[in-house]
């Protein structure tokens, strides 16, 4: 029987405010779990109430029915292409909790549409729930990490504008300006102690991703892709942002990771 594996835990992030984007499914809900675990105040931002509190009753049942571990963590219902929604619940998270050690915009959605079906309205609407919330959520909240004189921002891309990808050129056009926004970030708030990076999922096995995307074909030929030859999980890119944040990577910012299994 193999060895079970045993993952990093990370002092730093005990008892620090961890601010998530889209954490009550996917990606976000692992990330949500993964920080949970680590002592962290999670406080995470969605649309979907069903799943966010589904999320909640299974993390503080597992961990604890003590009063103080339910405080951990924190959902707030929010619209992010609701920019008004967004900037006063940005500013109820801060009266809360004044300093945000850790911001990860991770929120989007891959909506599969070809060029020629591309209307107005809808690139619109796809750059506003891909992309422009990035911004605008960290603008928000960058100002209590200037204050702090330290903090780690965590960008969500993807590894579909660099491999062949076609039937999403919103989605893909928004990933690939992520690299270029965690950049200028990193260099604008790098002075003030604020590390700014990204990560690039490859093709990650989601439950929306294999309820909706992904046809039978579609694990076996990733696997051809890429250089491991197992399918990547939320775990490998939740643990990839645990490091990130902490403050073992305090060398680390303007960089974009790739959690892809070797894919490109």
């Amino acid at each position: 029987m193999a060895a079970a594996k045993r993952y990093a835990t990370y002092p730093s992030l005990e008892d620090r405010v961890v601010l998530i984007s889209g954490g009550a499914s996917g990606i976000g809900a692992a990330l949500v779990e993964a920080f949970y675990k680590q002592g962290s105040t999670v406080v995470f931002i969605d649309i979907d109430d069903g799943a966010a509190n589904k999320l909640i009753d299974i993390l503080t049942t597992a961990s604890s029915s003590h009063t103080d571990e339910k405080e951990r963590l924190v959902y707030r219902h929010c619209d992010l292409t609701d920019l008004p929604a967004l900037e006063k619940t940005a500013k109820d998270i801060l009266a809360k909790f004044p300093t945000i050690s850790v911001l990860i915009n991770n929120a989007a959605f891959d909506k599969r549409t070809a060029t020629k079906d591309v209307t107005p309205e809808f690139f619109d609407s796809q750059i506003a729930v891909n992309l422009r919330h990035f911004f605008f959520l960290t603008q928000h909240i960058a100002p209590s990490m200037i204050a702090a004189k330290s903090g780690s921002i965590i960008n969500f891309g993807s590894i579909n504008w660099v491999v062949k990808s076609v039937g999403m050129p919103l989605y893909t056009t928004c990933k690939a300006a992520v690299v270029g926004l965690t950049r200028t970030h990193a260099h604008e708030y790098g002075e003030h102690g604020i590390r700014v990076n990204s990560i690039m999922p490859g093709g990650i096995a989601t439950e929306r991703q294999e309820r909706d995307n992904w046809g039978p074909d579609a694990k076996p030929w990733m696997l051809t892709q890429q250089a491991l030859k197992y399918t990547m999980m939320p775990d490998h890119v939740a643990r990839l942002a645990l490091f990130l944040a902490a403050d073992d990577s305090d060398g680390i910012s303007n960089q974009s990771y790739r959690v892809d299994g070797g894919w490109t």
